[in-house]
């Protein structure tokens, strides 16, 4: 049987004293998506955040496709087909839907943000931009300023961006927040199309779309995994009935 694609042991981090990840261990599979969830406080924004670079662990082990990438930055990371989804949390509203992504595909390949005048024009970035605006259902969204379009459609708009640099793996942060019933169902049915591709590590309170679209839950409470298995699995787990799901499913409740 292949290595997991992504392997995470022992992991914990504290902050003052607070524990936020707790000897914490799983895998994901190529191909795979995986979700995380957990009430508030569980650990899980503390986990994308070690996997994906922006926080170092204080122990334990994370490897991608067979690397230690425990303490390589987000960038290198990234060039080994890690990507987290809305890591850039605000767009460049006055630019267009395609020069956002155009930028994206600029920062991915190493290029300096001082020549962002050429994403507005090099063909080798706005190609690639365009694939990804398709791929999340934007294409005839590209060349409309960002500024009018919906939250949803700049979740998707953020989607592309991270889609840019020809992800393996993506770490998703709560994609659906803050979205409408409509734009939820048009994320799910993105999601069902992109694990198709590649692996999702996905973070997420919308129990329905979890249930919808996960091969595989992990349930985390005060930092440390209470239970793994097929959403099949964790509906019927009594301790994560008590611990979590009887409470928050079928609400958006953190």
């Amino acid at each position: 049987m292949s290595e997991p694609l992504l392997q995470v042991q022992n992991l914990a981090k504290r902050f003052e004293g607070i524990v936020a990840t707790d000897d914490l261990t799983l895998t994901v599979e190529a191909g795979e998506l995986h979700a995380i969830i957990g009430p508030n406080g569980a650990g899980k924004t503390t986990l994308i955040a070690q996997l994906g670079g922006q926080l170092t662990p204080d122990s334990g082990r994370i490897r991608f496709d067979g690397s230690d990438i425990t303490a390589l930055p987000m960038y290198r990371r990234g060039r080994l087909g890690l990507a987290r989804s809305f890591q850039i949390t605000s767009l460049f509203l006055d630019l267009s839907v395609l020069d956002n992504v155009a930028l994206a595909v600029q920062a991915h390949a190493g290029h300096s943000f001082r020549f962002w005048r050429d994403a507005r024009s090099e063909r080798e970035l706005r190609e690639p931009a365009r694939a990804a605006l398709a791929r999340v259902g934007l294409a005839d969204r590209a060349d409309r300023p960002a500024s009018a379009l919906s939250h949803g459609e700049h979740r998707q708009i953020e989607l592309a961006m991270a889609l840019a640099g020809s992800p393996r793996m993506l770490l998703l942060d709560e994609p659906m927040a803050g979205l409408g019933p409509e734009e939820s169902a048009r994320m799910v049915e993105m999601l069902r199309a992109l694990k198709k591709e590649l692996s999702i590590l996905l973070v997420e309170h919308d129990m329905e779309a979890v249930f919808a679209l996960a091969d595989r839950i992990t349930v985390l409470v005060y930092g440390r995994v209470i239970a793994t298995g097929a959403p099949a699995d964790i509906r019927s787990n009594a301790a994560v009935r008590e611990a979590y799901l009887g409470e928050a499913e079928g609400t958006d409740h953190g």
